[in-house]
């Protein structure tokens, strides 16, 4: 169970920080929003750039919003696994956060192991198809003007499923150690989740 404690962290580690890179792409996002924004709206950077759509066939409107719901999917697709080890996430399950942790440890693995991880390898299968038939038609943006290779930013359906993934076998690993490892590994274990509700209990 040490070693599955210690290869928690590490995909632990590897989820956060792949969820920390993704957000900074909201400062890009929001000077992005801006900038368009701003070229849409004052008449003479208006005028600007509809003129440079005219001479060189790129339209900087259309590729900034293009854009911008690309980065929206990057950052989306890229921190569910942090959302998910931090438990930020919402639950809406009213029973589990009424029972004490070792039977919220049960449920939560079982959930992972029956719901999650199939549904999980179906998204990941139905996404390796999508980015496929995108790659071989050469999709791109549905506007002439704005951005090709649309598989790029469909592949990272994929990434964030690796992602995702990582999470909750971090989550599974550290779940197994808290039911089924020695007294240490259990606090260790109990220490490193994130997902116990201790409003209504005493910590076991």
């Amino acid at each position: 169970m040490k070693a599955a404690l210690n290869l928690a962290s590490v995909l632990d580690r590897w989820s956060r920080k792949a969820g920390q890179a993704a957000a900074w792409l909201i400062v890009p996002l929001v000077l992005m929003i801006v900038f368009d924004v701003v070229t849409r709206k004052v008449d003479f950077i208006r005028l600007y750039f509809s003129q440079f759509s005219i001479d060189y066939g790129y339209s900087v409107s259309t590729i900034l919003q293009d854009m911008q719901w690309h980065l929206h999917g990057i950052i989306l697709l890229l921190t569910f696994g942090f959302g998910y080890l931090a438990n930020a996430h919402v639950r809406v399950d009213v029973f589990r956060e009424h029972v004490r942790p070792r039977k919220q440890a049960w449920m939560e693995f079982i959930g992972l192991l029956v719901l999650a991880l199939p549904f999980l390898f179906a998204v990941a299968w139905e996404s390796w198809v999508l980015v496929s038939i995108s790659y071989l038609q050469g999709e791109g943006s549905e506007s002439m003007t704005g951005i090709p290779w649309r598989y790029v930013i469909k592949g990272f359906m994929l990434i964030g499923c690796v992602v995702l993934a990582l999470a909750i076998f971090a989550t599974l690993f550290r779940l197994a150690a808290y039911l089924f490892g020695t007294r240490e590994e259990h606090e260790e274990a109990r220490d490193a989740l994130e997902i116990f509700n201790y409003e209504h209990h005493k910590p076991e």
